[in-house]
């Protein structure tokens, strides 16, 4: 899979370990506008996904991840590689943890009918919601967005929605 671009804050010089969690996310797009999981709480968007689990396929975890998110069931066999973006961070939550991700990214389609979202709890405090945004829309919001989990850096993909590479 292709690199996109790489976020890289160099701010961890003192971390003395690193924790990974790679992720996969979904590119969902019809008549124009991607599928994007909106946080009613902090009023920002990102692409349906999440965390890869140990052992998982990260098409299986972007697969499984998009509908509990989104409540999409994602058609297997549209699945195409789209690209991925490295992270490296200081932790947010230890000073000392350094932070890497690899954030994965598919075009696919998913079926028309929804089922319910499978929410854990602090996407329900989210307040997640799936909506069909214009990717100018999903930017600006996320531009005007107060401080939220998803912008401690700000040119994150989830946040800037165009992954600089066309998606627009």
């Amino acid at each position: 899979m292709r690199l996109l671009f790489e976020l890289d804050k160099k701010d961890y010089g003192d971390c003395t370990h690193t924790f990974r969690r790679d992720s996969a996310r979904s590119i969902l797009i019809r008549d124009g506008k991607l599928a994007m999981i909106h946080s009613q709480t902090h009023d920002c968007y990102k692409f349906p996904g999440g965390g890869i689990e140990a052992g998982e396929d990260p098409v299986a975890a972007m697969i499984r991840e998009t509908r509990e998110e989104a409540g999409l069931l994602v058609l297997p066999e549209t699945v195409t590689e789209y690209g991925y973006v490295h992270r490296i961070q200081k932790s947010l939550y230890d000073p000392s943890e350094c932070f890497v991700q690899d954030n994965y990214y598919y075009l696919c389609d998913a079926m028309d009918a929804l089922v319910l979202q499978a929410l854990d709890a602090y996407e329900k405090q989210e307040a997640y919601r799936l909506e069909y945004v214009a990717p100018a829309f999903a930017i600006e919001a996320n531009r005007r967005a107060k401080k939220t989990p998803y912008n401690q850096m700000r040119d994150y993909p989830e946040n800037c929605v165009n992954l600089r590479s066309g998606v627009e």
